[in-house]
Protein backbone atom coordinates (compact mmCIF):
# COMPACT_ATOMS: atom_id res chain seq x y z
CA UNK A 1 0.00 0.00 0.00
CA UNK A 2 1.38 3.44 -0.61
CA UNK A 3 0.24 7.30 0.15
CA UNK A 4 0.67 10.26 -2.13
CA UNK A 5 1.84 13.86 -0.15
CA UNK A 6 1.79 17.16 -1.65
CA UNK A 7 3.80 19.99 -0.39
CA UNK A 8 3.50 23.31 -1.60
CA UNK A 9 4.69 23.17 -4.91
CA UNK A 10 2.19 20.81 -5.44
CA UNK A 11 4.96 17.79 -6.17
CA UNK A 12 3.75 13.94 -5.33
CA UNK A 13 5.87 11.92 -3.26
CA UNK A 14 4.73 8.17 -3.58
CA UNK A 15 6.27 6.64 -0.43
CA UNK A 16 4.96 3.07 0.78
CA UNK A 17 3.04 2.91 3.80
CA UNK A 18 5.57 1.02 6.03
CA UNK A 19 8.31 3.17 5.45
CA UNK A 20 8.98 6.62 7.07
CA UNK A 21 9.24 9.63 4.53
CA UNK A 22 12.37 12.37 5.05
CA UNK A 23 11.28 15.91 4.61
CA UNK A 24 13.08 17.21 1.23
CA UNK A 25 12.89 21.08 2.90
CA UNK A 26 12.35 22.68 6.01
CA UNK A 27 8.77 23.88 4.57
CA UNK A 28 7.73 20.05 3.41
CA UNK A 29 5.26 18.78 5.69
CA UNK A 30 6.26 15.91 7.59
CA UNK A 31 3.87 13.06 8.11
CA UNK A 32 3.67 10.53 10.90
CA UNK A 33 4.12 6.80 9.39
CA UNK A 34 2.39 4.39 9.91
CA UNK A 35 4.13 1.10 11.68
CA UNK A 36 1.03 -1.13 11.86
CA UNK A 37 1.83 -4.62 12.43
CA UNK A 38 -0.55 -7.71 11.87
CA UNK A 39 -3.09 -8.36 14.55
CA UNK A 40 -2.03 -11.64 16.46
CA UNK A 41 -4.96 -13.84 17.29
CA UNK A 42 -5.60 -14.56 20.53
CA UNK A 43 -7.70 -17.90 21.47
CA UNK A 44 -9.53 -17.41 24.53
CA UNK A 45 -10.55 -19.96 27.22
CA UNK A 46 -14.32 -19.16 26.65
CA UNK A 47 -13.45 -19.38 22.64
CA UNK A 48 -11.85 -22.57 23.29
CA UNK A 49 -14.50 -23.97 24.74
CA UNK A 50 -17.24 -22.14 22.15
CA UNK A 51 -14.68 -24.13 19.25
CA UNK A 52 -14.74 -27.31 21.23
CA UNK A 53 -18.56 -26.93 21.72
CA UNK A 54 -19.23 -26.51 18.27
CA UNK A 55 -17.20 -29.61 16.99
CA UNK A 56 -18.28 -32.19 19.81
CA UNK A 57 -22.43 -31.34 19.91
CA UNK A 58 -22.84 -32.21 15.79
CA UNK A 59 -20.61 -35.74 16.41
CA UNK A 60 -22.49 -36.46 19.52
CA UNK A 61 -26.24 -35.83 18.19
CA UNK A 62 -24.82 -38.09 15.21
CA UNK A 63 -23.56 -40.92 16.89
CA UNK A 64 -26.39 -40.86 19.24
CA UNK A 65 -29.10 -40.79 16.26
CA UNK A 66 -26.99 -43.99 14.47
CA UNK A 67 -27.30 -45.82 17.65
CA UNK A 68 -31.13 -45.33 17.88
CA UNK A 69 -31.81 -46.34 14.02
CA UNK A 70 -29.30 -48.66 13.67
CA UNK A 71 -30.78 -51.81 14.74
CA UNK A 72 -34.49 -51.16 13.54
CA UNK A 73 -34.33 -54.11 10.88
CA UNK A 74 -33.85 -57.47 11.58
CA UNK A 75 -33.61 -60.64 9.12
CA UNK A 76 -35.26 -63.69 10.44
CA UNK A 77 -34.36 -66.79 8.86
CA UNK A 78 -37.74 -69.02 9.90
CA UNK A 79 -39.38 -67.61 6.75
CA UNK A 80 -43.53 -67.02 6.78
CA UNK A 81 -46.21 -69.42 7.18
CA UNK A 82 -48.08 -67.28 5.44
CA UNK A 83 -49.63 -69.73 2.43
CA UNK A 84 -49.63 -66.97 -0.60
CA UNK A 85 -51.66 -67.20 -3.74
CA UNK A 86 -49.88 -66.63 -7.27
CA UNK A 87 -50.57 -65.80 -10.25
CA UNK A 88 -48.91 -65.79 -13.55
CA UNK A 89 -48.97 -62.91 -15.89
CA UNK A 90 -50.64 -63.36 -19.13
CA UNK A 91 -49.27 -61.51 -22.44
CA UNK A 92 -51.27 -57.91 -22.50
CA UNK A 93 -51.80 -58.37 -18.66
CA UNK A 94 -51.19 -55.68 -16.66
CA UNK A 95 -51.30 -54.95 -12.81
CA UNK A 96 -54.04 -52.88 -13.11
CA UNK A 97 -55.87 -55.54 -14.58
CA UNK A 98 -54.68 -58.06 -11.94
CA UNK A 99 -55.88 -55.46 -9.45
CA UNK A 100 -59.04 -55.77 -10.69
CA UNK A 101 -59.55 -58.85 -11.16
CA UNK A 102 -58.30 -59.99 -7.71
CA UNK A 103 -60.27 -57.08 -5.58
CA UNK A 104 -63.18 -56.13 -7.47
CA UNK A 105 -64.82 -53.65 -4.81
CA UNK A 106 -61.85 -51.92 -3.48
CA UNK A 107 -59.04 -49.33 -5.16
CA UNK A 108 -57.12 -51.02 -7.85
CA UNK A 109 -54.46 -48.07 -7.10
CA UNK A 110 -54.63 -49.59 -3.49
CA UNK A 111 -54.12 -52.85 -4.39
CA UNK A 112 -51.32 -52.60 -6.87
CA UNK A 113 -49.62 -50.29 -4.03
CA UNK A 114 -49.79 -53.98 -1.72
CA UNK A 115 -48.93 -56.00 -4.69
CA UNK A 116 -45.75 -54.08 -5.59
CA UNK A 117 -44.74 -53.79 -1.77
CA UNK A 118 -45.54 -57.61 -1.12
CA UNK A 119 -43.64 -58.90 -4.67
CA UNK A 120 -40.88 -56.04 -4.02
CA UNK A 121 -41.30 -54.60 -7.33
CA UNK A 122 -38.86 -51.93 -8.89
CA UNK A 123 -41.96 -49.87 -10.30
CA UNK A 124 -45.54 -51.39 -11.36
CA UNK A 125 -44.15 -52.73 -15.00
CA UNK A 126 -44.69 -56.76 -14.72
CA UNK A 127 -43.97 -59.21 -17.55
CA UNK A 128 -45.41 -62.38 -19.26
CA UNK A 129 -44.69 -65.19 -17.72
CA UNK A 130 -44.32 -63.83 -14.20
CA UNK A 131 -45.53 -64.80 -10.96
CA UNK A 132 -46.99 -62.02 -8.98
CA UNK A 133 -47.82 -63.14 -5.29
CA UNK A 134 -51.16 -61.63 -4.25
CA UNK A 135 -51.38 -59.90 -0.46
CA UNK A 136 -53.92 -62.45 1.59
CA UNK A 137 -56.32 -59.26 2.36
CA UNK A 138 -57.16 -59.44 -1.10
CA UNK A 139 -56.60 -63.22 -1.67
CA UNK A 140 -60.26 -65.13 -2.71
CA UNK A 141 -62.04 -67.13 0.76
Amino acid sequence: MTTMLFDNSFTARVTPLRARAVPTSPAAPTRVAYNRAAPKLHITKRGRAVLMALIVVPVVVGAFLIAINGGGAAANLAGSTVPFTYLTVEPGESLWKIAQTVAPASDPRDVIDAIVALNALQSADVFAGQRVAIPQQYQQR
